[in-house]
């Protein structure tokens, strides 16, 4: 004899359970997905706006940090190009570096400027 519970037979329908599309349901459906998806855009839009106003503020700072640096390399330049002119720089180095001497007053030799002439009048005029 099989046991009890094999000898019923059990009747299992296995069909499938189809609906029926709801329009008004799908047209609420869409309607609230391209609400959200135009909220979304929307708060994309806004937050890429402002990362980027971000960025370039720091991109800003970033070039006035570089122009004050050049600035004042450009101040340090100036000031040794100055002293790198200076007179008596150039005669310390003339004299214990380049081994010159200062020329005596026997030595020099004074050069007077001449004052060109003043132009002739515009009367005089050359007849061939």
């Amino acid at each position: 004899m099989e046991p009890f519970e094999f000898a019923i037979k059990k009747d299992v329908r296995n069909n499938p359970i189809v609906r029926e599309v709801d329009e008004a349901r799908q047209v609420e459906l869409a309607k609230s997905v391209g609400v959200a998806a135009f909220l979304v855009l929307v708060l994309l839009f806004s937050a890429w706006q402002h990362f980027e106003l971000l960025r370039h503020g720091y991109q800003i700072e970033e070039m006035k940090r570089q122009r004050a640096a050049e600035e004042e390399t450009g101040r340090r330049l100036r000031l040794e190009v100055d002293t790198l002119k200076s007179p008596k720089r150039i005669e310390t180095v003339a004299t214990e570096q380049l081994h010159l001497v200062t020329p005596s007053l026997d030595d020099a030799i004074v050069i007077e400027r001449i004052v060109p002439a003043d132009p002739p009048a515009a009367s005089v005029v050359a007849r061939r």
